[in-house]
């Protein structure tokens, strides 16, 4: 098919920014954290090493005039923290039978629940380097996995996992072989609002009021709230939001995945992907959210709060973020994993998916079967959801 091999490098600063970037734009499900900046930071801050358990190996697939045709952010894994699909059940099964699953090979974006393209393929060529023919995109896909599960078997590891792909993702994992988890998020969706009192005549009458309620006691509480762009966030204001980000943690007494060199960088680097929203009262700052944009979309990522009022994390998180993805026309809203509470907000379900390879038989063979089962506990759970949506056909 190609006259290439893929190569997997020790770090993404092996990788030139402009290519890794040039690819991805070429995608169709091409997001902010799959962007060089994004993986390439974490790495540089110290998020993602060794030590922390994830130690980046990224896949890279050249043609033979040296432009980058495929890659793909794989990981080693020594444990399966930060990473939304969770797959501790079966380390167990293995720990018992007198095996070990850790480490094992991972294809994610840490930290991120954002479903997108996971195997970037088939990205224009490098200037000057012409090719004879166009790179099929299915070959470079089906090449990757190829070299993450040859990786896997020749280094004796136990699983490689590829979570939250795309749909093209998708059926390249099912054509090789690999195992296929669903799961399940919310997002909202601008169906042509022009306000917020758009949106919220589109909800039942019983939500409208719950939504209204909620809005009202923050008010009354003397809570403001407001959006601020990267360009625009001073350091005291991204201070404070880490500070509010580390308590969340610390109240569920874990560590934070991420540190503020990191949230620095991606101010630095992401300025026009970055937003904050703040709440105020009498001026002084008392919780905060972290979010990501781009191409018309708006990811929910982080929250947290100093002080607790009634309903904030609502308008933190939700209904003051609509309203700024309305006014900019931004088409859709994934506010992070699970939460079916967001349903009763005008969030809808929409399914996510995740490729399994285990290198033990008897093992493939029972996650096979225990998918199997939860595939149609899912469907069966979307279909009530979509029953109980609150938006009005």
């Amino acid at each position: 098919m190609l006259g290439v091999k893929p190569m997997i490098s020790g770090s993404f600063t092996e990788i030139a920014p402009s290519h890794w970037n040039g690819l991805l734009s070429s995608q169709s499900a091409a997001t902010p954290v799959l962007s060089w900046e994004f993986l390439g930071g974490l790495e540089q801050t110290g998020c993602t090493t060794g030590e922390t358990g994830w130690q980046p190996l990224p896949l890279v697939v050249r043609d033979d005039h040296g432009a980058l045709i495929g890659a793909a952010p794989l990981y080693a894994k020594g444990h399966s923290y930060g990473e939304y699909v969770f797959d501790w059940a079966w380390a167990d099964a293995y720990e018992r039978a007198g095996l070990r699953y850790f480490p094992k090979l991972l294809v994610a974006s840490p930290f991120s629940p954002i479903p997108g393209t996971r195997l970037l393929a088939g990205g224009p060529p490098r200037a000057g380097s012409p090719r004879e023919a166009p790179v099929a995109i299915h070959d470079v896909k089906a090449l990757l996995l190829g070299a993450i599960q040859s990786q896997a078997e020749s280094t004796g590891l136990s699983s490689a996992h590829v979570l939250f792909p795309d749909h093209e993702d998708v059926a390249a994992l099912k054509s090789a072989g690999w195992l296929i988890r669903e799961n399940v998020q919310f997002h909202w969706h601008n169906q042509g609002y022009g306000s917020f009192q758009d949106y919220l005549a589109a909800l039942t009458q019983p939500k409208r009021k719950k939504v209204n309620a909620e809005r009202r006691k923050v008010r009354e509480a003397g809570v403001t709230t407001r959006m601020v762009l990267g360009a625009e966030m001073s350091d005291v204001e991204l201070e404070f939001f880490y500070r509010c980000y580390e308590r969340t943690y610390l109240e569920h007494r874990s560590t934070p995945y991420m540190n503020l060199k990191f949230f620095q960088h991606l101010r630095a680097h992401m300025a026009d992907h970055v937003l904050l929203c703040l709440a105020e009262r009498k001026g002084q700052p008392i919780a905060a959210s972290f979010f990501l944009y781009a191409d018309g979309v708006l990811y929910g990522r982080y929250w947290g709060a100093i002080e607790r009022v009634d309903c904030l994390h609502f308008e933190v998180a939700y209904y003051t973020p609509i309203e700024w993805a309305i006014r900019q026309g931004m088409k859709r809203f994934e506010g992070g994993a699970q939460g079916e509470h967001k349903l009763a907000r005008g969030f809808e379900p929409v399914k996510t998916y995740s490729g399994h390879w285990l290198r033990e038989p008897a093992f493939y063979d029972a996650v096979a079967r225990y998918l199997e089962r939860e595939s149609q506990g899912i469907e069966a759970y979307v279909n009530e959801l979509e029953a109980r949506n609150p938006v009005r056909g």
